[in-house]
């Protein structure tokens, strides 16, 4: 679950790539709001087929990520600086597995464009031009290192596609699609991230 928490981080920040650390912070830093679709693929090794999830994030500046997974079946996490919470239908619960201080840590401050918290954690590197960039990070910190050879982030004006190549051979694919920036929250969603 640890590798699911640092992933939403990387999942739905906004990213365009100018050549500059400063460019990566103002990009992240621009959108009060990104909404869209993703598809999850989890190849695991000890598996001939992927497990596959669809559904619907939202990240709000400085409130958090709403992950609302629609396939195989319904879930709702809400990410804040005060941990990983689900939705059980009437409330928001508090699950103490779902994560650790360290990766809510290092997720919240991707989200506010953080790159130097990043940097405690991985080895940056930035190519390819704002219409297609891509943005590889290569575990640095002992932690990381023990969870992932490479994480892989693809994208022009919003993310488009993150890829977790971890340790023992598991590989996680996230496409993100039909992104909206700025636009109205529905209620619920809202409500969530207050």
């Amino acid at each position: 679950m640890k590798k699911i928490i640092f992933l939403l981080g990387l999942l739905i920040s906004t990213w365009s790539y100018g050549f500059s650390e400063q460019d990566l912070i103002s990009q992240l830093q621009k959108p009060q709001s990104v909404q869209g679709d993703f598809v999850q693929e989890r190849h695991l090794k000890a598996l001939s087929r992927p497990i596959i999830t669809e559904g619907e994030f939202t990240l709000v500046a400085n409130k958090g990520l709403l992950w609302q997974m629609e396939k195989p079946f319904p879930i709702q996490l809400r990410v804040t600086e005060k941990g990983i919470m689900q939705w059980n239908g009437k409330q928001w619960i508090n699950n103490g597995k779902l994560g650790q201080a360290e990766q809510i840590r290092l997720f919240l401050g991707l989200l506010s464009g953080d790159v130097n918290g990043l940097k405690t954690q991985f080895k940056l590197a930035l190519s390819g031009t704002t219409e297609q960039w891509k943005v590889t990070l290569t575990p640095d910190s002992l932690l990381m290192k023990q969870i992932f050879n490479q994480i892989t982030i693809q994208g022009n004006e919003v993310v488009k596609r993150i890829q977790l190549d971890e340790t023992q051979g598991d590989r996680t694919d996230i496409t993100f699609k039909n992104n909206r920036i700025n636009q109205p929250l529905a209620d619920f969603v809202r409500q969530a991230l207050e």
